[in-house]
């Protein structure tokens, strides 16, 4: 098999390894970041963050939604093909394995977003 045919195939498969961590990262980052702005500058004298929290909850499910579809999609592409052991160095074996690794890591990716918005379940002000 050529290599110059084989090589696009795995980079461009390769890349949706990133998107489930890039996510949770996104996610944590803008939800750490709204809430610390928000009690920063915009908290009145009660520290209410219900704001917050709702923007919190916006920014979950629309994590989660990306995660799924992306979890499915690798899901998918390791469910392709024939029957296992899918340990050859072809072009096939290789989608299958990062499709797996995709599902996994979207596995991973899904429970620490949870995990991050549960701040807002255990912080119900900014005091």
């Amino acid at each position: 098999m050529n290599s110059s045919k084989s090589t696009p195939i795995r980079r461009n498969h390769i890349l949706w390894l990133v998107v489930p961590p890039g996510v949770w990262a996104i996610h944590f980052l803008a939800s750490y970041l709204t809430i610390a702005i928000w009690c920063a500058k915009f908290a009145d004298e009660t520290g209410n963050a219900s704001p917050v929290r709702i923007a919190i909850a916006g920014y979950t499910i629309l994590a989660l939604a990306i995660i799924v579809v992306v979890g499915t999609i690798g899901y998918r592409k390791h469910r392709k093909g024939g029957v296992p052991p899918h340990d050859k160095n072809t072009a096939g074996d290789h989608i299958r394995f990062t499709g797996q690794a995709t599902f996994l890591l979207s596995l991973l990716s899904g429970v620490a977003t949870i995990f991050t918005a549960l701040v807002v379940v255990f912080i119900r002000s900014c005091d």
